[in-house]
């Protein structure tokens, strides 16, 4: 589970941190709005705790960044008025944990939204496809699928952001563990395959001068 902190008091931030990562959790800080919007562009997040009250871009602004992208997102801020809680959660917040907080609650809170969004599975379902993370086992329609190492973590990406357009360079980073260069070829060939070995020529789009977008007709 990959969590991102948007804190801009380092201190909280790094404590949050520590303790998250105590619980296997693995943790990115970001101390300002915008610096939290670049991590988002470019990296995959199951859950995302956000400050309101940020330099360059605040919590609410991001929060809207955030929504197209189905990541929840817990606030975690000094602003302790109704108002405020109101404000947030209608925003599309799933979540509000007032400053000063004990280190226990943010865990279990972490913990409960993540179970709410199905996040600690560990399987995946889309379509008639179904993976199993652990084992890394592809089955459609109760039939293994034989896939490369890369062809499993781009699956994996594209049902994770169901919906979204990805960039390319961010689905090649992202898998390839690689600077993307411009080079589409190598991304473009394993999404044919992908699409091949799956028969998902319907669910997996692509979107013009952005990447791909996996589609579940809803």
């Amino acid at each position: 589970m990959k969590i991102l902190i948007v804190e801009d008091d380092e201190a909280i931030a790094n404590l949050i941190k520590i303790n998250l990562a105590a619980e296997g959790y693995e943790c990115i800080c970001a101390f300002d709005g915008k610096m939290g919007a670049d991590f988002i562009e470019k990296e995959s997040f199951d859950l995302i705790l956000l400050d309101i009250m940020l330099p360059e871009v605040n919590g609410y602004e991001l929060l809207e960044y955030i929504k197209p992208m189905g990541t929840p997102v817990i606030f975690l801020t000094a602003k302790s008025g109704v108002d405020d809680r109101i404000r947030g959660l209608k925003l599309g917040a799933d979540d509000y944990i007032i400053k000063p907080f004990q280190i226990g609650e943010v865990l279990a809170r972490v913990e409960a939204l993540l179970r709410r969004y199905h996040k600690t599975d560990r399987k995946l379902t889309f379509a008639d496809v179904e993976i199993d993370l652990t084992s890394r086992i592809v089955k459609k329609d109760g039939e293994f699928v034989e896939l490369t190492i890369k062809e499993f973590e781009l699956l994996v990406e594209l049902i994770q952001n169901k919906n979204v357009a990805l960039y390319r360079a961010r689905l090649y980073e992202k898998v390839w563990g690689q600077a993307y260069m411009g080079d589409t070829r190598t991304l473009d060939s394993h999404i044919q395959r992908l699409r091949r070995k799956l028969g998902w020529e319907d669910y997996i789009k692509t979107v013009f001068r952005i990447g791909y977008r996996l589609e579940d007709g809803k």
